[in-house]
């Protein structure tokens, strides 16, 4: 079988490289950017992902250098191309422009990587380092206004490219990795999903056998796939599905989940109320304890609380059936974006850990360490699993379900602590004005923190705020100021637009919020509102953010599409176009008839992922 190599540099989207390389019919393996060449006779080409470190010495990942002189067709992305650069001569500087989201480059499309493409492009960039010298033999193939955005060396057949051509942001990037692998590499053969079901379902019945095992579902296409392919693999007396409510859930939530279950065929069937023993309990882990939810702040240690209560939750029930904890085996709908998020060291040596999954915690690595962890999609994205969902007969009320995360409202909620607030300076203050200078928009910095993802790694940093006329506004012009205030203040990754308040000059305060039953309370109705009036939106998640800000009131709420293919990558759902105006002014003015007296701004999330996450945290 025809194969291809990944060399994983610690990228976000290593996984989505493979991925895509499947969909285009080619079997592919990942291997550490540290794998002898070896090992790599074998394929017939090789990918250098994109990572988080900088190319300096100090950073350098070390590689078997040796794989340059293999004879194959090689792609560099991102720091793939910075590696490649370096080695054969180029010189690589972190000192000019970094680019994070959508931009506009100049290709050369003469050249085998880009035929059959316009010469102006639009794809994803996530860096701070840039090739600023060609390396020797190789010709500038793509630029990004004076910046060199792609390499070659026809003759060799070696090609990098400063950009994600993997991810849906780069809008042709399937036609580039399909000329690369067909047009380069040559390759031939087809590698289908199908085959990778049988080999989940082999791995269960393989892993299984005759033990019993618990499911944990959520409701949501990830955990219900999970649950058909025990189903269609084990004896369903030995399986036990629970559900765990934990106080999170959106507006009847849990009801639902529980009627979808008795239709996959469950006959064991358990529902955990659980939302005290997750707001109030203490955690104890290797650095000491932590918690209780209610009274934490921090949103890595709220998806670390959560992660480990859920076990917690599932090793009781265990026990309460009088089942043996060291033979029961636990399945999770994990999916190998939270593994890559995570920094799970099973699934890259040098990734950086955006945000805890719940699924991936501490005392899920040990359970996995002893091999009582199935889980039957950590090879799939989430595109791939619907596909899967339809395939195995779901309904398609569940395969094409919006995802909600298993820390389900916590994270939605956003907590804060004034005496923990960042300093905003009149630098940053200043730069703001300038970058919105010649526009009707007004701006602020806010000490509100979120979790974004910028050049491969983690960022928590502020929130700014545009204010302008309402409903007034040009979008090209909103998400462009927003890209440009992330790609120059390098203390926020998240910008927002005030729907509900014409240009705000008024001072706006951040107040303390924890986790109580007001706050969530108000956020699923307020959830409700927001998902229902946009649930033919044509976006893959919509959702609603609590914010703890206001001039008078206590609290704002953000509404959050997303537009995506794999949720590694995305953007904003444009408002008069994927998202209805009108539907938009129907959310303001219910939110405003109904929680008028607690709820001051009402703002849309405008940040595409790079450089913000989906969820806020």
């Amino acid at each position: 079988m025809e194969k291809l190599a990944i060399l994983d540099c610690g990228g976000q989207y290593t996984k989505v490289i493979d991925r895509r390389v499947r969909e285009l019919g080619v079997k592919s393996d990942i291997f550490p950017i540290s794998v002898k060449s070896e090992k790599l006779k074998d394929y017939g080409s090789i990918i250098l992902s994109g990572g988080p470190n900088n190319i300096g010495e100090s950073e350098r990942l070390n590689f078997d250098e040796k794989v340059f002189e293999l004879g194959v067709p090689v792609l560099g992305i991102c720091y793939g191309m910075q590696l490649m650069s370096d080695h054969f001569g180029g010189t690589v500087d972190s000192n000019l422009k970094k680019e994070y989201g959508q931009n506009e480059i100049i290709i050369d499309n003469t050249v085998p990587l880009f035929e059959g493409l316009d010469e102006k492009q639009y794809v994803l960039m996530s860096h701070g380092d840039t090739v600023k010298v060609c390396p020797n033999g190789f010709k500038v193939i793509a630029k990004s206004g004076e910046e060199i955005a792609g390499v070659a060396d026809i003759e060799r057949n070696m090609y990098g490219v400063q950009f994600h051509p993997e991810v849906d942001l780069t809008e042709n990037g399937m036609k580039m990795l399909e000329n690369f692998i067909r047009k380069v590499a040559k390759y031939q053969d087809v590698y289908a999903i199908e085959d990778r079901i049988q080999t989940s379902i082999n791995m269960i019945k393989e892993k299984v056998g005759d033990n019993k095992i618990i499911v944990l579902v959520s409701g949501g296409v990830d955990s219900a796939v999970t649950a058909a392919l025990l189903v269609k693999s084990l004896n369903p007396d030995n399986i036990y599905a629970i559900h765990i409510d934990s106080g999170f859930m959106r507006k009847n939530e849990s009801d639902i989940v529980c009627e979808n279950l008795k239709k996959l065929g469950m006959k064991n069937l358990i529902r955990e109320n659980a939302k005290d023993y997750f707001l109030h309990t203490i955690v104890e882990t290797e650095e000491g304890p932590i918690g209780p939810l209610s009274k934490t702040v921090d949103p890595e240690k709220k998806r670390r609380i959560i992660g480990e209560i859920f076990i917690q939750i599932a090793n009781n029930v265990i026990e309460r059936l009088g089942l043996d904890k060291e033979k029961t085996f636990i399945a999770q709908g994990t999916l190998r974006p939270d593994l890559i998020e995570s920094g799970n060291p099973d699934i890259s040596g040098f990734a950086h850990k955006i945000k805890t999954h719940h699924n991936d915690v501490a005392i899920v690595r040990e359970a996995r360490k002893k091999g009582l962890i199935v889980e039957t999609n950590s090879d799939w994205h989430k595109d791939e699993v619907r596909r899967v969902a339809r395939n195995l007969g779901l309904d398609e009320e569940i395969a094409s379900r919006q995802p909600f995360p298993g820390p389900g409202l916590a994270i939605r909620l956003i907590c804060h602590d004034k005496n923990d607030e960042a300093v905003i300076t009149p630098e940053e203050v200043a730069k703001l004005d300038e970058i919105l200078n010649g526009t009707s928009l007004k701006g602020k910095i806010l000490p509100i923190k979120s979790v974004g993802v910028q050049g491969d790694a983690r960022s928590y940093r502020n929130l700014c705020l545009f204010s302008g006329n309402k409903f007034d506004f040009n979008w090209r012009e909103l998400v462009d100021k927003a890209k440009e205030v992330t790609d120059n203040i390098p203390t926020i990754n998240r910008v927002g637009y005030i729907l509900n308040k014409e240009k705000v000059e008024s001072k706006i305060n951040c107040y303390n919020m924890t986790i109580e039953d007001e706050n969530i309370d108000l956020l699923r109705e307020i959830d409700s509102i927001v998902t229902t009036n946009l649930k033919e939106a044509k976006v893959s998640q919509t959702f609603a953010v609590l914010i703890p800000i206001g001039v008078k009131k206590k609290y704002s709420i953000a509404i959050r599409t997303f537009v995506t293919n794999d949720f590694m990558t995305g953007r904003p759902g444009e408002i008069g176009k994927e998202v209805s105006t009108e539907k938009i002014k129907s959310i303001v003015n219910e939110i405003e008839t109904r929680f008028g007296n607690e709820i001051e701004f009402i703002i849309y999330d405008i940040t595409s992922k790079p450089p913000a996450t989906t969820e806020w945290q």
